[in-house]
């Protein structure tokens, strides 16, 4: 029987011994490999926390005991040691087990996470119940270096010092979060991971003086009293005492052993401390070792070449996009590229190879990010910021107030507008809208295939004023090319005109309105199809021309109900007495979507073609 077979529950780890640590963590790697290449997931990130997983299970108990996973894509070998390797099946699907913990699969799953930068002030916050409860448990925050850039961590530190509550931060360092690190909190810690030379130039200065005859003795004394002020200048560790904090390390975080003693002492202080453990991302896979940013999530791959199973057909509407800044930057000296710790991810890496001066990472700080492009704006450049849906949430009250309320010219280039399918509810799009199109100033556009999202780029550089362009995870939409009326300032485009029924698409659901409208077609019933494409300002004119023709108006969306557009339409058409007309919203429910294929979600809430037919076919028979 092999290792994990044993591990059926929490703890189960205990029952090894040392000299099985070894083989255990082999076991573990064998099987992430196995299932993940078969499943698709964040491999590199849980390869290269296989040991500092384990050591944290050997020191702790859980779920007495809490460990908060920051972003939590890394937590796999939690899951295998808790007991759910089983779940490994269906990692990621519709109704399997998530990606990331979550509190519903087990207990020791103690808070959900996704984003960065969250894991301390959550465990500052359970450390301090406790404190209040009277209950004694060990606490204890994982966070990577990458997330270390993200500005709440460092809101976190300064308060846990102040509270001086009970609390282990463990420092994951591999020197990655999903592209390489950047920034001052990246050099920093750059010069701890060499901050033994210290150590050893002090500890060797201490025993030379101790052996000068006579007066070494008194002069070392004279140096320990002032070894605070050297090692304020030598050890960049001091940050975190600065503030409060006691800072171990770095140590070898595939050393089971030496984490367990580190970990054990670090908690026995019963005070703040950062326990920096340094990692290899990708550990054990040659091919994830080399290229860590390709394996940070993968689609099910070969294991033996390393490369992807399904091979790239198409563009996908982030290489259109990227495309199309590059050739901008040319006709727009005065362009330029923001990104939060994401240049690959949301197509900017031939940017900034080309225009290095004019392209910006400023690391996991989607706030600052913001604020900067206002700066940047405000002084006459056009900064175009790249994020992600889910990750632009973060940044809601600098986008309102530093760069809506000043109407500075910021391009938000939003990417995984939509459902997202497998990293689950922290990572779906599906609230972008809502919180865009409330705030005064703010033009919000959908473009319905590749060819509108160049468009739409071009119209955003021209454009006075800031402007989001929200478009799809996955392959760009090639369809409907003939059909690309010029852009106007908040004016929809009219596809294809029918009579009675009119479907409006936004976005990504153009190309499912289409499918819904030739599949009508067929069945003799011939409606009217229309591209959304500005989500603010709604385009009231046409709204009030289909109101006139139509008795049923259809809208499809990739969004949440309320603050959606179905909601703004239907409640246009109830402002404005259109009281003729029937309006049917196909919308995602009032509720966060777990994870699973994008088809597959759409068709449990709804919003694919399918159930379009069936609210047109039945409108046609009872009229």
């Amino acid at each position: 029987m092999n290792l994990l077979e044993r591990i059926t529950q929490p703890n189960d780890i205990k029952q090894f011994e040392e000299e099985q640590w070894g083989p255990l963590a082999d076991e573990i790697r064998t099987f992430l490999l196995n299932r993940v290449s078969k499943t698709g997931g964040h491999l590199a990130s849980n390869l290269g926390c296989v040991e500092l997983t384990m050591a944290l299970h050997l020191v702790l108990n859980l779920p007495k005991d809490k460990i908060i996973w920051d972003v939590g894509h890394q937590s796999y070998t939690h899951k295998i040691l808790t007991g759910r390797k089983e779940g490994f099946d269906t990692l990621r699907q519709l109704d399997g087990m998530s990606g990331f913990p979550k509190r519903v699969e087990s207990d020791t799953d103690v808070f959900e996470t996704g984003h960065s930068s969250t894991s301390i002030s959550a465990a500052i916050g359970m450390a301090k119940a406790n404190e209040l409860k009277g209950e004694k448990s060990t606490i204890v925050a994982v966070i990577g270096d990458g997330s270390f850039t993200g500005g709440l961590a460092y809101e976190a530190l300064n308060n846990l010092g102040r509270l001086k509550s009970s609390c282990m931060i463990v420092l994951n360092d591999n020197e990655m979060s999903i592209d390489e690190n950047v920034g001052g909190m990246s050099s920093y810690l750059t010069k701890i991971r060499v901050g033994q030379a210290y150590n050893d130039m002090k500890s060797g200065v201490e025993k030379g003086l101790m052996n000068i005859p006579g007066i070494g003795e008194g002069i070392a004394k004279v140096v320990k009293r002032s070894k605070d002020s050297i090692k304020g200048l030598l050890v960049p560790g001091m940050f975190f005492e600065d503030l409060g904090v006691t800072y171990v390390g770095p140590i070898d975080g595939h050393n089971v052993g030496q984490m367990i003693d580190t970990f054990a002492a670090a908690i026995r202080l019963e005070r703040p401390v950062v326990v920096h453990v340094k990692t290899v991302k990708g550990k054990g896979y040659r091919y994830a070792e080399r290229h860590p940013k390709y394996f940070h999530g993968v689609a099910p791959f070969d294991l033996k070449t390393g490369k992807a199973l399904k091979q790239k057909t198409k563009m996908t509407n982030t290489d259109v996009f990227g495309r199309k800044l590059l050739a901008m930057g040319e006709k727009y000296p005065n362009l330029v590229a923001i990104t939060a710790a994401m240049a690959s991810g949301t197509g900017l890496e031939k940017f900034a190879n080309v225009y290095p001066k004019r392209f910006f990472d400023v690391g996991i700080a989607e706030q600052h990010a913001v604020t900067f492009a206002a700066g940047l704006a405000s002084e006459g450049m056009i900064p175009v910021v790249a994020v992600y849906s889910s990750f632009l949430q973060r940044a809601y009250d600098q986008i309102l107030h530093d760069v809506c309320l000043q109407n500075l010219h910021v391009i938000f280039a939003i990417d995984r507008s939509g459902l997202v399918g497998e990293d689950g509810a922290t990572h779906q799009g599906i609230f972008d809208t809502a919180y865009l199109s409330q705030i005064p100033n703010m033009t919000v556009i959908a473009p319905k295939n590749r060819y509108e999202l160049t468009k739409a780029m071009e119209f955003a550089v021209k454009h006075n004023g800031p402007v989001a362009i929200k478009y799809s995870r996955g392959d760009a939409y090639y369809g409907l090319k003939e059909q690309l009326e010029p852009i106007c300032h908040g004016k929809s485009e009219l596809l294809y005109e029918g009579k009675d029924i009119a479907l409006i698409g936004v976005g990504s659901m153009v190309e499912v309105a289409k499918e819904a409208y030739d599949r009508l077609q067929e069945k003799d019933i011939d409606i009217t199809l229309v591209n959304a494409r500005f989500i603010k300002p709604l385009d009231e004119d046409m709204l009030l021309e289909l109101a006139e023709k139509h008795s049923l108006v259809i809208t499809l969306e990739e969004h949440v109900f309320q603050g959606g557009y179905g909601q703004a339409v239907s409640a246009f058409y109830m402002n404005s007495g259109c009281k003729d007309v029937e309006v049917v919203n196909f919308a995602i429910n009032d509720c966060f979507v777990e994870h699973g294929n994008v088809d597959a979600l759409r068709e449990r809430f709804g919003i694919n073609a399918d159930s379009v037919i069936e609210v047109v076919e039945e409108f046609v028979r009872t009229t």
